[in-house]
């Protein structure tokens, strides 16, 4: 019986990942660069893009961060190859986590720090072409009960909700069924790791 909690191709892609950034940035010469996380926590995202014509010709990355960050940006760098930057920005997590074959709950918000570092550098290259704005991030409903979006439990975070108690008492969410719990605490565990307190 394997200890190995990851699929094969999570294994693949922490084991060799794809696309690391083993140069300096200057010599990789990006179009764009975001950056996420907090060292603090251990987990940190840099994310260069090189684009033509509105697609992503080559990427690097480089993280501070876990094996499921490692594979997850591995996976997402890959995936970006050839994309327009419209469609990269639409990449979620959950596109990532399933192609990799899964990840371990615990684990799920690592796959955030790659997804939010990709759109921080579309965003950089936007606003280098003057274009600043044009692609709004789409929020995802986490409390159908109030319609409380992912990008209202990071806001409330931002503002100092830290807990679930502290989100409750910033958004009500949680206070009509209750089925939201346990995605709006992952959520709050994965801005913990990248605002940190």
């Amino acid at each position: 019986m394997s200890d190995w909690l990851y699929s094969e191709t999570v294994k693949e892609h922490f084991t060799s990942p794809k696309n690391v950034l083993t140069e300096d940035e200057a010599a990789f010469a990006p179009d764009a660069r975001g950056q996420t996380g907090n060292i603090k926590c251990g987990d940190q995202m840099l994310m260069l893009l090189k684009i033509k014509d509105d697609v992503i010709t080559d990427v690097r990355w480089r993280t501070y961060g876990c094996a499921s960050a490692i594979a997850s940006t591995s996976m997402l760098s890959e995936t970006i190859k050839g994309m327009n930057i419209e469609d990269a920005y639409k990449i979620r997590p959950e596109d990532l986590v399933e192609k990799l074959g899964g990840l371990p709950n615990s684990k799920i918000h690592c796959s955030v720090l790659g997804d939010k570092a990709l759109r921080e550098a579309v965003n950089d290259y936007l606003e280098k072409t003057g274009r600043a704005g044009l692609f709004v991030e789409v929020a995802a409903v986490i409390c159908n009960c109030l319609g409380i979006t992912d990008k209202d439990i990071e806001n409330a975070y931002q503002n100092g909700a830290h807990n679930w108690e502290q989100l409750q008492m910033a958004t009500k969410i949680g206070t009509v069924c209750g089925g939201c719990r346990e995605k709006a605490e992952e959520l709050l565990h994965g801005f913990e790791h990248i605002y940190g307190d």
